[in-house]
């Protein structure tokens, strides 16, 4: 089980596929990465973009490639040294195209006589399987039959033997599915999905036999030596995540991470068998560091002089959790209801509320997490983890914590979007030197060979438009005169648009630039629409969705606007470029397998899914290495030669305005944290007290063990010194 020194995350799809990965393994390898680590590629339904909707797990997807591709791959990296990582997907697969989707055509087809019924978690004692499908419940007068099989449009449906006959609404009233307005997916749906998206029906891998028959193929290629590593997604929607990693394990004894989102403060269960998480909370503690929390009380002002809400952003979470429980997810609530209908859909609406983490995870851990969200009530049967109802809280909770907070709060609230990701905590504002340490410190003790990361193909922003965000909070005076200067020039643009989206888009741009109209447009659409205040996604405000797009476009071509946002650009430029390559430095640093998303080793401003999924040119430049690219070919490269040298932690004190610490007895590394700080000559007298003598790496200088601060990093994000 060897665990990677690094990983690069490649998004495989149609348009950049495992063979289009073959030639950019040298390039990759000479970045000094040790393992590729490879989006699903089981198949998916036809059109997938990200491989996550599976249909099929005993293929490997053919527009990406195939089998052969993965093979070809695997021989490729292996010959220049690396490994391969593959992230799957237990949870759920998709239903999107019925016929696609041989388990569930059967299903079907056959309802719970079906062999396959026990792979999905359908709740049969509800009535029939519904699909919500349908413009509307009228349209069952649209149905048509056609062979065996019913037809709604373009959408192919399976009829039961012997249901044929009569009027097709006679032959769908025979079956074991009932077609339905697609609405009535948040309050009617009768099987378990992933979130809100009914296209992604739960599975249940608790079930050894559908366990067996959904990782043959994985298990398979760690066997044969293709796939190095695993990455689980979304353990929280299993009903034993620690059973089910300690199935994979017997099985597949490698090294193996899960996309799991702890909370600040919360840990992983030490029993489970994986080497940790994927590294959300690494990206917190990376970016809270470079924010100055002094900035926040000009920040909350001038957030609710835009409109936003002074309540704190734990009362938004609550609040939108209730919503959530209410409205999208109404169906969860509802079957949990008929499991405990003496407790009531009320109250179990009220705990999933107050849950303060995704789940907890009964018995081996959790339950002071669930004491909390209980506030003294008593409901045994929610922490004895053989009851089914306990198992299915567990199950929901993590649905109503994302959707609550990733997918509408996060969206409410822009004191400071930096603070705006997932796993971290916009109420906390920074994440301070002793945090830090205590942190790393826990890492290097109990998770040494976790994942970690600063952007992901789910990042809200990546790390480079945070690093540029978390100036607000070191600068707020600046960005204060800045806010008015947008305000005067997007005024003639506005029309209906709210005042705190308006708002949101002056920060999107700070932390981007002027990138293409369409890709802010699409931004800003998703993000108001998840806010569901003045449109959302079920029922949208055409009239505000359309000025919303006119207000982008309009500033975008407004030589006022942008010329305010050039001055800000041009007046936090050299922080900026500091805080990008400081906060790259210490992720790459900090204990733990740094993992680069792709094209991170390189300037990388993107939004959201799909802004951050685009396809990235691994074409090989001709001349000098950016900055970035640079430090992470040093660090890396160091990492991969010298793995003795990050086996250890011990804090440094340097100040307020950065961050250092040993790794060894002979490598010491200083990021700076403060970049506008030093501005101002922040370090002043501040030195390192190490003895002997030293070379930094990054620039080659030779140092003293006894050195000024303000002297030894002048220009640069930090040092990373070895011992002579």
């Amino acid at each position: 089980m060897r665990a990677p020194t690094s990983t690069y995350r490649l998004q495989i799809t149609p348009t950049f596929t495992l063979d289009d990965a073959c030639g950019a393994v040298p390039v990759l390898a000479g970045l000094g990465v040790s393992h590729l680590y490879l989006s699903p590629l089981l198949q998916a339904a036809s059109g997938s973009t990200h491989g996550y909707d599976v249909v099929d797990h005993g293929r490997i997807d053919a527009a990406r490639g195939g089998i052969e591709g993965l093979r070809r791959l695997a021989d490729t990296a292996h010959d220049h040294g690396l490994g391969l990582v593959l992230d799957i997907v237990p949870n759920h697969m998709s239903v999107r195209v019925p016929h696609q989707n041989a388990a569930w055509w059967d299903v079907l087809r056959l309802g719970r006589t079906s062999p396959y019924a026990r792979w999905f978690d359908i709740d049969w004692d509800a009535g029939p399987l519904l699909l919500p499908i349908l413009g509307s419940d009228d349209d069952v007068a649209k149905l048509s039959v056609a062979g065996d099989e019913l037809r709604y449009y373009e959408h192919r449906f399976p009829c039961a033997p012997g249901s044929l006959g009569g009027t097709a609404q006679e032959v769908h009233a025979r079956q074991a599915y009932r077609l339905v307005d697609w609405r009535r997916g948040s309050a009617d749906l009768t099987y378990r999905r992933f979130f809100d998206v009914t296209d992604l029906a739960g599975l249940r891998v608790e079930d050894d036999a559908v366990f067996d028959a959904t990782h043959a193929l994985v298990i398979d290629l760690v066997r044969d030596g293709v796939i190095d590593g695993l990455r689980i997604d979304h353990p929280d929607g299993l009903a034993d995540p620690g059973g089910y990693l300690a199935r994979l394990r017997e099985r597949a004894p490698v090294w193996t991470v899960v996309e799991k989102i702890l909370e600040p403060g919360e840990v992983l269960p030490d029993t489970w068998p994986c080497a940790g998480t994927t590294g959300y909370d690494a990206a917190r503690l990376v970016t809270g560091s470079f924010v100055d929390p002094s900035g926040r009380p000009a920040l909350e002002r001038l957030w609710q002089e835009h409109g936003g809400t002074n309540a704190a952003f734990g009362e938004l979470v609550l609040e939108a959790k209730a919503a959530v429980t209410q409205q999208v997810l109404a169906a969860e609530v509802a079957r949990l209801d008929r499991l405990a209908p003496d407790v009531g859909a009320a109250t179990l609406a009220d705990v999933l509320a107050r849950f303060p983490v995704y789940r907890s995870y009964l018995p081996e851990f959790g339950r002071a997490y669930l004491d909390e969200a209980l506030a003294g009530r008593s409901i045994p049967r929610l922490t004895d983890a053989a009851d089914p109802l306990c198992v299915r809280f567990q199950q929901t909770s993590g649905m109503v914590m994302a959707k609550g907070v990733e997918d509408t709060a996060f969206y409410r609230y822009h004191v400071l979007d930096a603070l705006n990701e997932v796993g971290s905590d916009p109420g906390a504002f920074g994440v301070s030197a002793a945090e830090w340490h205590h942190e790393c410190l826990r890492l290097e003790r109990d998770w040494p060979e976790t994942m970690t990361l600063l952007s992901t193909h789910d990042s809200k922003r990546s790390e480079d438009v945070r690093a540029r965000l978390v100036l607000l909070s070191q600068d707020p005076d600046r960005w204060e005169r800045a806010v008015r200067a947008l305000d005067a020039a997007a005024a003639p643009h506005v029309r209906s648009v709210a005042p705190e989206d308006v708002y949101l888009l002056h920060q999107t741009l700070c932390g981007t630039g002027p990138i293409a109209a369409e890709r802010v447009g699409d931004y800003m659409r998703k993000a108001t629409r998840e806010a569901k205040r003045h449109t959302s996604w079920l029922d949208p405000d055409e009239a505000y969705d359309a000025d919303l797009q006119s207000l982008v476009q309009g500033v975008l071509a407004d030589g006022a606007y942008l010329s305010a946002l050039a001055d800000l650009h041009r007046d936090w430029d050299r922080p900026w470029r500091r805080t990008v390559l400081a906060q790259k430095l210490l992720q790459l640093s900090m204990p733990g397998v740094p993992d680069l998303y792709q094209g991170s080793e390189r300037e990388l401003l993107t939004l959201v899914d799909p802004d951050n999924r685009r396809d990235v040119d691994f074409t090989p430049l001709g001349g000098p290495d950016s900055p970035k690219t640079a430090l992470v070919r040093t660090v890396l490269g160091l990492r991969r030669d010298r793995p003795d040298l990050f086996r250890d932690y011990a804090p440094i004190d340097v100040g307020p305005h950065a961050l250092a610490f040993h790794r060894s007895d002979t490598l010491v590394v200083v990021a700076v944290t403060r970049a506008m700080d030093l501005q101002r000559n922040g370090f002043g007298d501040v030195a390192l007290d190490l003895g002997g003598r030293w070379t930094d790496v990054l620039t080659g200088r030779p140092l003293p063990g006894d050195v000024r601060l303000a002297d030894a990093v002048p220009d640069g994000p930090g040092l990373v010194l070895m011992r002579h």
